[in-house]
């Protein structure tokens, strides 16, 4: 009987590919603000009066919108846009190659929320892009080809309140969008809403989340004039949050993540309060064994570091996990290693 190889979770980009996502990541870091939708056109349009300059492109699939540029003469202002939609086409075609060669990239709608978010500064005063995205986000960072589900949730969270220039409406912001959202109806006992949501079955749903206690439980966000759902140690997951970028429709988006070997011992504690859900158990733990792999194949000690970190009470329910995970990881020896160093403390 032949000897049958196990199976790795993850496999690592080729050098060039990873140069070429850092290269685009960084061009971005430094870009300022982002042009929303579709790079666009150049228009003149002459009314009575004094003619202007508009750029015409498309905001989300099939809705064309114009936005005003500068009057006719204004040569340095006309030059800046022509600057800012040359850098929007590189980077949609960064994108697409990208994707071509396995990189995460999350749908056009996803790109359209984190770019009106990123514009007004909302990652950069404390903004953190958590759950399936921010996985998502990581195997980017770190280079790692994994299958992904693919997820029709944007997962954001605060972890104090943010350090915003002036407050930011956040229905208004996701309104401003041009996607049709609205507020997904609250519990009965807070009538608060959390969330907002996309028409439809699969229609894309935003959440904002925040530490707390009790499952659940609204967490007001005075800042965002808004209401945010508490998740219990979500100030373990959020502290020391890094700078990224997330790569979704034509766009590479500056972002806040967690700290990857944070977030994978929070997602294996969240998938033990998945009770009545045992698929997104399931993708919980499959998101942070890949993810933890990928980091203990390169830097154990943070994970390890991480997992001595976490309030006991959220270590608790996850211990009884890690035999199992460690038995998932046969093709990462680094990974088990991890794995009985966590279950003998």
């Amino acid at each position: 009987m032949g000897y049958v190889m196990a199976q790795r979770l993850y496999r690592q980009h080729e050098l060039a590919f990873r140069t070429q996502y850092a290269e685009l990541k960084e061009r971005t870091l430094a870009s300022g603000e982002l042009l929303p939708g579709t790079p666009g056109s150049l228009a003149l349009r002459a009314g009575s009066g004094r003619a202007y300059w508009y750029r015409v492109f498309n905001s989300i699939p099939a809705t064309v919108r114009e936005q005003l540029v500068c009057k006719e003469g204004d040569e340095e202002a006309l030059n800046a846009m022509r600057e800012r939609m040359a850098f929007a086409e590189w980077a949609a075609k960064q994108v697409s190659s990208l994707r071509k060669l396995m990189f995460q990239v999350a749908d056009k709608p996803t790109a359209r929320v984190l770019v009106e978010l990123h514009n007004r500064h909302a990652f950069e005063s404390g903004l953190v892009l958590v759950g399936s995205l921010g996985y998502m986000a990581w195997l980017n960072e770190l280079g790692a080809i994994a299958v992904t589900a693919r997820t029709l949730d944007i997962d954001l969270a605060r972890r104090q309140a943010l350090k915003l220039a002036a407050p930011l409406s956040f229905l208004a912001t996701m309104k401003d969008t041009g996607l049709p959202f609205v507020a997904v109806p609250g519990l009965p006992s807070t009538k608060a809403s959390t969330s907002i949501k996309l028409p439809g079955v699969q229609g894309l749903r935003v959440d904002v989340l925040a530490p707390g206690n009790v499952l659940g439980a609204p967490v007001k966000v005075p800042e965002l004039d808004w209401v945010a759902q508490a998740i219990p140690h979500y100030d373990y997951l959020l502290a020391d949050a890094e700078r990224g970028a997330m790569l979704a429709g034509g766009h590479c988006i500056p972002v806040q993540l967690p700290q990857a070997a944070r977030l994978v011992w929070h997602k294996l504690y969240a998938s033990t309060k998945r009770q009545g859900f045992p698929e997104k158990a399931a993708k919980d733990q499959q998101q942070a064994l890949v993810l933890g792999a990928v980091l203990a194949d390169t830097d154990s000690d943070e994970l390890v570091d991480a997992f001595a970190a976490a309030p006991k009470s959220m270590l608790s329910p996850v211990k009884p996990l890690l035999k199992m995970l460690a038995s998932k990881a046969e093709a990462h020896p680094a990974m088990q290693e991890v794995l009985r160093q966590c279950l003998g403390r």
